[in-house]
């Protein structure tokens, strides 16, 4: 695999989980309703815990050496979010605002988890006789 598509493969989901961190540590109205249909009165906990993860994920998809590791944590967190949304949220997440204002993401929430999932699993796979180095130590 070239240099440039690797490194493609591991901004790309570096991006998408660093760009949400904004609306979920300062308790934007989409993360409470979807942690709130999650987890109910513990979404505080839900939101601010995947975003942490989601942070380190991030970072260490950044530097070469511990790509395969923040793969595996994204592709953990993403797998969530996926399935999340195909069994409970729904593809595309609906909801009102305080204002009663309907917002809906068009699904884009839920192809923003599955880009991620793809490109954390394919650097898992890219990277899979490091891991196994990795592990065998």
């Amino acid at each position: 695999m070239s240099k440039l598509i690797f490194w493609t493969i591991r901004i790309v989901p570096a991006i998408i989980m660093l760009q949400t961190l904004y609306f979920k540590f300062n308790a934007a109205p989409e993360p409470i309703h979807i942690f709130t249909t999650l987890l109910g009165k513990y979404e505080a906990f839900g939101r601010i815990g995947t975003g942490v993860i989601e942070l380190i994920a991030g970072l260490l998809l950044l530097y070469p050496r511990t790509s395969v590791l923040g793969a595996i944590l994204g592709a953990g967190t993403m797998a969530g979010a996926v399935f999340s949304h195909l069994f409970i949220l729904g593809i595309s997440v609906k909801y009102y605002t305080t204002e009663s204002v309907l917002i809906n993401d068009k699904g884009s929430l839920f192809l923003s988890a599955l880009i991620t999932l793809i490109c954390c699993l394919i650097i898992i796979y890219q990277q899979r006789n490091y891991l196994l180095s990795f592990i065998k130590k």
